[in-house]
């Protein structure tokens, strides 16, 4: 029975408590009531700490949606991280569109140009999907989780805080409220007081009154020491709270260089990956000129160093096609083994196609255009780019 008549009183307090904020906020809002102030200081560090937590949160947003495209992938990793379960591992599109070209590749055949470019391309973009997966964990691990350890975290404690703080300063201000009343109204009894009205009934009802007036004066004056002490308590916790943005801006910073280098490293593996690639395939022609029966050779990429200015002898005893070389090639009528160096598919039916690491048998025609020689694999024939060649001694 005593539980329940503590219960009742105290949800009878705190509906008290309640309806009395409600209305010095109602009061504030109509312009009825006057509103403590919070010091400029603490109003710049919630400024501060709002700021934070609306652009961390756009960040992180975006940051999600950069590292996975896929609205329903996030959803489910979200899903499994409330469940406090490891998603599935799935294949991500680098991955599935590499294992796409082995496939195709495999079916075309190995042996064929296209096919084995395929298959080079779809390792490729495997190991490119598993330098995506390592960039993604990492993130995660070094950027996205502190930045959502903050909005769940400290932020939460911040605004817990704040919201304590404007609750004392509501009750602050209506205890102020009161007080101004209860002295308003003691001052007209005292006037009312002064003008000695007749009877000693009348008498005795003003200076109870009076008395009760001063009773309720003082006891306004207390509730507004006691308000006005949990106010500067709260407004220091809160305070200290605010100032440990610093802090968090240090360590999101941190966090940030983390996220770059991650990124990094990503785009160096992805760049080293393609050049390599490039280095096996070669730079095939995107385009040909059969205007009067001439074609334009392909070149390789610049970084093959297949072109230089003189002879480059290798220790295996192999001599890297220069243009001196070539021209000497093209004015005997003798012809030279040569090694390929890159796939090219042959445009058309005079052309010939080739593999990497082949060798054929190279002959200049008169008059044929300067950027080709004409190749003879068995019983197949047909122009090759000189680019592509690496003379046998």
């Amino acid at each position: 029975m005593n539980i329940m008549d503590f219960n009742v009183k105290k949800l009878a307090a705190d509906a008290g408590t309640f309806l009395s904020r409600a209305v010095q906020f109602t009061e504030e809002k109509l312009g009825q009531a006057e509103k403590t102030e919070l010091d400029a200081h603490l109003e710049n560090l919630l400024s501060k700490a709002e700021c934070t937590k609306i652009w961390t949160e756009k960040i992180m947003k975006q940051t999600e949606v950069l590292l996975q495209p896929n609205p329903n992938a996030r959803i489910e990793e979200f899903v499994y991280e409330k469940l406090d379960r490891k998603a599935p591992s799935r294949i991500n599109n680098p991955e599935l569109l590499g294992q796409y070209m082995i496939d195709a590749g495999t079916e075309f055949g190995p042996g064929t140009a296209y096919g084995n470019a395929l298959i080079k391309c779809g390792e490729t973009q495997k190991r490119i999907g598993t330098a995506d997966r390592e960039l993604i964990q990492t993130s995660a691990l070094n950027f996205l989780t502190p930045l959502r350890n903050f909005i769940e975290g400290d932020y939460k404690t911040i605004a817990k805080e704040r919201k304590l703080l404007q609750n004392k300063r509501l009750d602050l201000d209506a205890a102020k409220t009161r007080l101004k009343k209860a002295k308003a109204a003691e001052t007209k009894a005292s006037q009312l007081n002064s003008a000695r009205l007749e009877g000693d009934n009348n008498m005795v009802n003003f200076s109870y009154m009076l008395n009760f007036l001063h009773v309720k004066w003082l006891k306004s004056e207390q509730e507004l020491r006691i308000t006005q002490s949990e106010f500067d308590r709260q407004a220091e916790i809160t305070r200290l709270l605010l100032e440990g943005i610093s802090s968090t801006h240090a360590h999101h910073l941190r966090c940030l260089n983390d996220f770059v280098e991650a990124q990094m490293t990503y785009y160096a593996q992805c760049y080293q990956y393609m050049l390599d690639l490039q280095k096996q395939l070669g730079s095939f022609p995107s385009s040909y000129c059969n205007n009067n029966q001439t074609s334009v050779a392909p070149v390789p990429s610049a970084s093959s160093n297949v072109i230089g200015s003189s002879t480059l002898t290798s220790t295996s005893g192999l001599v890297i096609a220069s243009p001196t070389n070539l021209n000497d090639l093209k004015e005997c009528s003798g012809s030279r083994k040569a090694r390929v160096l890159y796939d090219y598919d042959a445009a058309n039916s005079s052309e010939l196609s080739l593999l990497a690491d082949e060798v054929i048998t190279v002959f200049s025609v008169v008059g044929m255009d300067s950027d080709w020689l004409m190749g003879e694999r068995g019983n197949q024939k047909g122009r090759v780019p000189i680019t592509y060649l690496e003379l046998l001694n």
